[in-house]
């Protein structure tokens, strides 16, 4: 297949998801490429507004081509960028058609906003599209309202879900949590996102004598992300198990907000805060690590739990994500908010850290399930299932 790809955020701002996706996909021998507008906001990354390329622009990552353009939000004018969003994806299509033919089939990562234009574009070349859904509840709400919502986003979104060949939500609850805005009389089938297992690959730790038990949490300094929960919950580690750190990683974490929020919690020396990393960078942090720990709120997945585990650590979390992330085994879970059963969890962990063997068999169940193969595998299927559409 001709397969496009179409996030409604990349980089500088995430959708990482959407690359490995075409990456996973390309491998098992389609026609990949990425067609990618983003936004940029002057009062978030000011910098990126003035210093990223105004024109539209080809270049390569991972070997995937992507069709590039920035377009400069206007500060509260919400309505008016979507719209101007929406029309630059359009006018990039017709130029990517031009060039490269009409693709067999649009991917669009998430309804808002890239679902809705590909539902233009199918409209008007008569190309079927699916929608991976990642966006959960507690991220639609501050610009939606409180779920059932009049917003005049909803209908626009809803009629993105409904003209859909296949709506794919990367866990099952994420399809409950569409019905609050959206009902679910559309199609969708759950497939997870994709986990470079050969990237994130298995790798002996060195042992704890004479050394720190560490452990990581990869996660975006928000309220969602639960780290009020987890430094609490670490500052009474600290008092029985001194001989630990916590070292944590993701936008936002070298802020002077979070900083304030450690102090709150009485926490110095212990924690180390690296801030955004790339994903060398957050190999690194795995490989330095012998337990991931994630204090979250919500999920639409949680991914960095399957990649550290594909690594050989073992994951402590919170029941806030999804049951297709609570494998089996290497997997304790605890309910949100409780800062108590996550300091026992990670006593536990501290107490019994995994063996090697006990490692590889950790990897092993995530490359079993989380693969690329296996993944691009499943969206392949998707794909050729609604095509052709009549």
């Amino acid at each position: 297949m001709h397969i496009l790809e179409i996030p409604s955020f990349f980089t500088p701002y995430g959708g990482e998801f959407c690359l490995e996706q075409a990456k996973a996909l390309k491998a098992l021998g389609h026609e990949v490429r990425i067609l990618s507008n983003v936004q940029l906001g002057i009062t978030i990354g000011g910098k990126d507004f003035l210093v990223l390329p105004s024109c539209r622009f080809e270049h390569e990552r991972d070997g995937i081509t992507i069709y590039q353009s920035f377009q400069r939000g206007l500060p509260r004018m919400v309505h008016h960028n979507v719209m101007r969003w929406v029309d630059i994806v359009c006018s990039m299509f017709t130029e990517y058609v031009a060039k490269y033919g009409k693709p067999d089939i649009l991917h669009a990562h998430c309804a808002k906003w890239a679902g809705y234009a590909a539902m233009i574009i199918s409209r008007e070349y008569g190309i079927p599209y699916v929608i991976t859904e990642h966006l959960p509840k507690l991220i639609l709400e501050p610009e939606l309202g409180p779920a059932p919502s009049t917003a005049w986003q909803v209908p626009l979104l809803k009629e993105a879900y409904h003209e859909a060949a296949q709506v794919i939500t990367v866990s099952d609850e994420l399809v409950a949590e569409l019905a609050d805005y959206f009902g679910h009389d559309f199609c969708h089938v759950t497939i997870s996102n994709v986990v470079d297992t050969d990237f994130y690959a298995f790798k002996k730790r060195q042992p704890l004598d004479g050394r720190p038990f560490v452990f990581c949490c990869p996660a975006v300094f928000n309220h969602r992300k639960g780290y009020d929960v987890l430094f609490k919950a670490f500052a009474l580690l600290a008092k029985v198990c001194p001989e630990t750190e916590l070292h944590i990683a993701g936008r936002g974490t070298d802020s002077k907000d979070c900083r304030k929020l450690m102090r709150f919690y009485g926490l110095k020396g212990n924690v180390t805060c690296h801030g955004a990393l790339d994903a060398e960078g957050m190999k690194r942090l795995y490989y330095q690590s012998d337990a991931l720990v994630l204090a979250t709120r919500n999920e639409s997945q949680g991914l960095v739990i399957a990649e550290a585990m594909s690594t050989g650590i073992p994951a402590i979390s919170t029941q806030g994500v999804p049951k297709s992330m609570q494998l089996d085994a290497g997997f304790r879970y605890v309910p949100v908010g409780d800062a108590e059963a996550l300091m026992k969890e990670m006593q536990k962990a501290v107490g019994r850290p995994v063996t090697e063997e006990e490692g590889r068999r950790l990897a092993e169940l995530v490359e079993r399930r989380f693969a690329p193969s296996v993944i691009g595998a499943q969206i392949a299927e998707v794909m050729t299932g609604t095509w052709p559409r009549s």
